[in-house]
């Protein structure tokens, strides 16, 4: 049989990338062929999934065709890549498909080097794809057509906005996007602590950290204000605000977050 998407890999985020299209029929559910590394998680994972999803181990013979799908997607560990490029087959004759790796830290010309004769991509998609609210970085590899920006930003824009940047700029899109969920939930974990410091209950404390940090985020978005504008208008003269915004600015608050956006990306240059 012959498949037009092979995903090999399929953990949260393929998922997240993968049920909205299969949702809105492009492909069909029976275009696509999707490996995973043991027969315990195609286990697991059958329950969860379409039951006409063709869903194998690595060790079946016809996952193979995953790799000779027009369009492909690798979304494993970046530590599995040399073991999952050993076994992918050569490219046919007369063939170029398109490969697009959501791999972090993996770099196109390591891509090009583990998969010859396949076009790729890589993309940066951040963990808010999961509930349809994410950001996706793309860089296009040599030779990728038209055509094939078209399927690639079709993948990703039902759960993401998408950006396409040169390659050298994913490292700060990541620190920022990828990373940045992490930063912004351990400044929600801190303000509930905070709040039932003061008197309230745990549940209260965390559902009004969230909403918070959430109605914030859109006012900032929705109404193009600068940071600062919106803090001028929350803080006033003498005020409770004031009297916060002290206390973080003298724990180094802006710094820190400053110094953890410039920490992700060297970091991330680092593991090339």
């Amino acid at each position: 049989m012959t498949f037009s998407l092979g995903v090999i890999g399929l953990g949260r985020m393929a998922q997240a990338l993968l049920l909205p299209l299969l949702e809105q029929g492009q492909p069909s559910v029976e275009e696509v062929i999707a490996v995973v590394g043991q027969a315990a998680t195609v286990t697991r994972l059958a329950s969860e999934l379409p039951a006409e999803l063709t869903l194998l181990p690595a060790s079946d013979p016809q996952a193979l065709s995953a790799w000779r799908a027009p369009m492909q997607l690798l979304a494993i560990k970046p530590y599995q890549l040399d073991q999952v490029a050993a076994a992918a087959p050569p490219v046919q004759e007369g063939s170029s498909p398109l490969l697009i790796s959501v791999l972090a830290g993996i770099t196109l010309e390591r891509l090009q080097s583990c998969f010859p004769g396949r076009v790729c991509v890589r993309a940066v998609p951040n963990t808010p794809s999961l509930v349809r609210a994410g950001l996706t970085g793309l860089a296009w590899g040599q030779g990728v057509t038209d055509a094939q920006k078209l399927q690639v930003q079709a993948l990703f824009s039902p759960v993401s906005e998408v950006l396409e940047l040169p390659e050298e700029r994913l490292d700060a899109f990541l620190a920022l996007t990828s990373s940045g969920p992490a930063y912004v939930a351990m400044i929600a974990e801190a303000m509930a602590d905070g709040a039932v410091a003061v008197g309230l209950p745990r549940d209260q404390a965390q559902h009004l950290a969230h909403r918070t940090l959430a109605g914030t985020a859109a006012l900032l978005h929705e109404q193009q204000l600068h940071p600062g504008q919106l803090k001028d208008m929350v803080a006033s003269p003498g005020g409770t605000t004031m009297a916060a915004i002290r206390r973080l600015e003298a724990a180094g608050l802006r710094s820190a977050l400053i110094e953890a956006v410039v920490a992700a990306a060297e970091h991330g240059r680092s593991l090339r």
